[in-house]
């Protein structure tokens, strides 16, 4: 199993024994760390057949649907949490999964690479597309279909009327106090309904 310092920032945001539902959940790592640390009641979501069976071997229920057509079997409110960790630049109906999510959920939960990083712009200022820890694969591998950047995504929530109730913003693992859109090669919000 992978572990990744963002899976502490967002259990300091669920309480122990929540709902949640884990958005391309990938192997399960996270819901398994919920579990662990904060015996939530998790559910995963992916669509990759590799990834259902790592959940299923690391302990984790999973669900298979294609997230780009919404939530449909999910009732309205059903979990305190739905979390979206570093997949949402992998979506094509980005304003419908956010919706989605808080349809089906108290709060959301997303983190995301910033595409405006400072070592990514320096890429693109070299001529290449940037590949980092936080942006791993090549351009002509990637799964990534939007490249925004922090303030991209508060001025999203702003025109959304998307409630941002705590963002955080990390390099290397660091906490980013001072210009998270130029600094910060990763962002942690917390979001709810207005």
């Amino acid at each position: 199993m992978i572990y990744r310092y963002d899976y502490d920032v967002i259990a300091q945001w669920i309480e122990p024994g929540e709902k949640v539902l884990d958005l391309g959940c990938g192997d399960g790592s996270l819901l398994r760390h919920l579990m662990e640390v904060r015996q939530v009641q998790g559910y995963g979501v992916e669509n990759d057949t590799d990834k259902l069976l790592a959940c299923v071997k690391n302990g984790v229920d999973v669900i298979q649907i294609d997230m780009e057509k919404g939530l449909a079997g999910f009732e309205d409110g059903f979990f305190d949490h739905v979390i979206m960790s570093l997949s949402l630049q992998a979506m094509h109906n980005t304003q419908g999964i956010l919706a989605e999510m808080l349809r089906v959920g108290r709060e959301a939960v997303v983190s995301f690479p910033n595409f405006g990083y400072w070592r990514h712009r320096q890429s693109i200022l070299n001529g290449r597309m940037p590949v980092s820890e936080s942006l791993p694969h090549q351009w002509f591998n990637t799964p990534n279909v939007r490249f925004f950047t922090i303030a991209d995504f508060d001025a999203l929530c702003e025109m959304n009327g998307i409630a941002v109730r705590e963002r955080l913003a990390f390099d290397e693992g660091k906490l980013i106090l001072e210009e998270p859109n130029f600094l910060a090669s990763v962002a942690v919000y917390r979001l709810g309904r207005p």
